[in-house]
């Protein structure tokens, strides 16, 4: 895929980037907790901020980051 494709992201995309189930995403997307924009009935995910959410989740204590 092109760049700009990879831009703006699916659920699915996200959840096999991140390597997590779509439900965990669905979760965190509604909670506000992973940057995310609905539009109409569907979420959309920005790469670079997915990117920034990881970097900054991964440097918190071993506590569960993503419950």
């Amino acid at each position: 895929m092109e760049k700009a494709e990879m831009e703006i992201m699916t659920v699915q995309e996200v959840a096999q980037y991140l390597r997590l189930a779509e439900a965990t995403i669905y979760k965190l997307a509604q909670s506000g907790e992973l940057p995310a924009v609905k539009v109409g009935r569907t979420w959309r995910f920005k790469k670079e901020l997915i990117d920034e959410w990881f970097r900054k989740q991964a440097s918190l204590p071993q506590q569960s980051a993503v419950s």
